[in-house]
């Protein structure tokens, strides 16, 4: 029976993944969050509730130690913060690489040496399909997740050899999630004289579109066909509004 280590198991893509995973009967999923909560999921004796903060060394140290041999990593935790590259400060961009780029990075150099040493292994990295094309208020998030998309096909093309595969899931647009609810809590700028109207106009065109988005269940299926398909592409769109913009970036696999 294959292990599975998650992060950001606390809600949205990466709870949904951890109940995917579950309900396939045949995996360990080491389910891992900042603050651990049993009751989130089922109990189940093939699961396993871990602290992970993927900003803290020594608690990637003891999750890593505690979970045992993993067979498939997916760097899930990640958070966004909108707001104009002029009114981001620097606290907040510090804080979305810490989290989302140098979050994955760590962990998955805690993991990497097992892989390698049993020459098998899956490292799956969530990033965002905001990395695909330009988009306002959302500058230091997408240049965080564009350094996870850079890490990872780098990543890819030296482990390939060692027999362990890296994919890159890149979801859409989720209302189904807290993502939203937690950019809410860092967004700045709704009421500033220069980019207030901006980025109101912004924020109602993007609740006013009625399109396809993606679900956390997209997002658990795409990370589902990585870890078990060795044909899976690198890139891996997740949701419909995803696929799209992938196909439009002429994303190879879209």
């Amino acid at each position: 029976m294959k292990t599975i280590l998650i992060t950001g198991c606390s809600s949205g893509f990466g709870l949904e993944t951890a109940r995917h995973f579950l309900e396939q009967g045949d995996w360990q999923v080491v389910a891992t969050m900042r603050s651990p909560r049993q009751d989130l999921l089922a109990p189940s004796s093939r699961l396993r509730v871990l602290r992970l903060d993927v900003t803290d060394p020594h608690s990637i140290r003891d999750a890593v130690e505690a979970a045992g041999p993993i067979d498939v990593l997916v760097n899930n935790a990640g958070f966004g913060a909108p707001a104009p590259v002029e009114r981001t400060d620097m606290d907040t961009v510090r804080g979305l690489f810490e989290t989302n780029t140098f979050g994955t990075i760590a962990v998955t150099q805690a993991v990497l040496p097992q892989m390698r040493e049993r020459r098998q292994g899956v490292v799956i990295n969530v990033s965002s399909s905001a990395t695909l094309k330009p988009l306002p208020l959302v500058g230091a998030y997408r240049a965080a997740k564009s350094a996870v998309n850079a890490f990872s096909e780098s990543l890819a093309a030296e482990v390939q050899h060692f027999g362990v595969r890296v994919h890159i899931v890149l979801p859409g647009s989720s209302g189904e999630t807290r993502f939203r609810e937690t950019a809410r809590a860092h967004a700045k700028g709704f009421d500033d004289e220069v980019y207030g109207a901006f980025m109101r106009e912004i924020v109602a065109r993007a609740l006013a579109s009625t399109g396809p988005g993606t679900r956390a269940q997209d997002v658990a299926e795409a990370v589902w066909r990585s870890a078990t398909d060795p044909s899976t592409p690198l890139h891996i769109p997740a949701g419909a509004d995803a696929v799209q913009w992938a196909q439009d970036a002429g994303l190879d696999g879209a």
